[in-house]
């Protein structure tokens, strides 16, 4: 397996692109994305579990019931959540694809992100579905990619080869997500293309074990927004004997899959609003993959540890807390904690007390900008990670006025 470039576009069959429309003021953002595939693809998702959720969500899941789609048309800048017609702008995108592209209004995926609660005109989508379909081409993921963003920084897009049955397979994927990342499902939107042949059983299969140890274990701020959705659409250009049971072509896309989704929750976290460093919490030695989860997942997501990254500060002593009212079976007094960045691995407690160490060398450390977090509970056989940010004066800023 190889990282490749080509994001959303690395599969056979598939184009994209991505252009201003005007539901953002600013010109110069992108804020509609298509993609289109050439054949219809098996397509699986999961979504926020947030109570309040965005109309296109809905839609989407009337829309890909039966497994299948062949477009996904995305805009920026509006949410289309909490609005009496949400609905019906949803279906109305929806329509506009089938209009301009010819494939039915029924396998399309829609998704919108951006201020919940503002009315969503379809009109500046409705004038802008022409040139968008007039730019799709196999080199457009990275202006997909840009107008999903919102408080992004960064375009957030990779794709990997690999091979099954002898053919030559590409899985690839765009996501959006700074802030309002604490996912109980996926996280924010993630779209991921791939020339697999693979069921539509097996496929939901892979997504919804793989989010598990990717997307859900990913926090920014501790809020789960209302539009979190991840896709995987799979048309089987790559001509591989389809995947219908577990086995070793299911484990190597398993392992294409969780690549790209790794990769794109350290993007994601490393992008967090006002973020300066991205955090990776490797829980090791615990008795169950629970354990280790819940252990690092509730590390990752402590404000005051987040806040000593920021600042820096090796106070350990966060950690311990962390992990206390994280509710994980464990013995406190076989815990041990090191700080580590590519300036070296530093020891900060052992037996769940602190040893000396050198405050110069763990300033040193923790002044990089990707810090490793690394815990220790016990003696026994399973570990896990999880990806935040740190807690700065900017999320406060780009949070405060986000709205007007």
């Amino acid at each position: 397996m190889k990282i490749i470039s080509g994001g959303v576009c690395a599969a056979k069959g598939f184009k994209a692109s991505g252009v201003h429309c005007g539901i953002r003021k600013n010109q110069s953002k992108k804020d509609l994305a298509l993609i289109v595939s050439e054949k219809k693809a098996v397509t699986a998702a999961v979504y926020t579990r947030n109570l309040v959720k965005g109309a296109p969500l809905t839609v989407t899941k009337e829309n890909i019931a039966d497994g299948f789609a062949q477009a996904v048309i995305c805009n920026s800048g509006n949410a289309n959540t909490c609005n009496a017609n949400g609905i019906e702008i949803a279906k109305a995108m929806c329509c506009l694809v089938e209009d301009t592209t010819g494939i039915s209004a029924s396998d399309v995926v829609v998704a919108s992100t951006g201020v919940i609660g503002q009315p969503l005109s379809i009109e500046p989508i409705k004038n802008s579905i022409a040139q968008i379909n007039s730019l799709l081409s196999n080199d457009g993921s990275f202006d997909c990619a840009s107008a999903i963003m919102t408080t992004d920084t960064i375009a957030k897009e990779v794709a990997v080869e690999f091979e099954i049955d002898g053919k030559i397979c590409h899985l690839g994927g765009i996501a959006k997500g700074s802030g309002m990342i604490h996912p109980d499902m996926a996280t924010m939107l993630v779209f991921i293309t791939s020339d697999v042949n693979i069921s539509k059983d097996m496929l939901q299969k892979a997504l919804s074990v793989d989010v598990d140890s990717t997307f859900n274990m990913l926090s920014v701020d501790g809020d789960t927004s209302t539009n979190d959705m991840v896709t995987v659409m799979c048309n089987g250009m790559a001509e591989n004997v389809e995947i219908s049971t577990e086995g070793e072509s299911f484990d190597a896309f398993m392992k294409a899959l969780n690549t790209v989704n790794m990769a794109l929750c350290r993007m994601i976290a490393a992008d967090g609003e006002g973020a300066t460093k991205m955090l990776e919490c490797n829980c090791s030695g615990a008795d169950s993959l629970e354990t280790a989860r819940t252990v690092a997942k509730s590390v990752v997501c402590s404000s005051l540890l987040k806040a000593a990254m920021f600042g820096a500060d090796a106070n350990w002593g966060r950690v311990l807390c962390a992990i206390g009212y994280s509710k994980a079976d464990i013995d406190v007094e076989k815990v041990a904690v090191s700080f580590k960045s590519k300036k070296g691995e530093i020891l900060v407690c052992e037996n769940g007390a602190g040893v000396e160490f050198s405050e110069e060398k763990a300033k040193e450390i923790l002044l990089e900008d990707e810090i490793e977090i690394n815990i220790i509970v016990g003696d026994g056989y399973f570990s896990s990670k999880a990806w935040g940010c740190d807690l700065t004066y900017d999320y406060v800023k780009i949070n405060g006025d986000y709205r007007t």
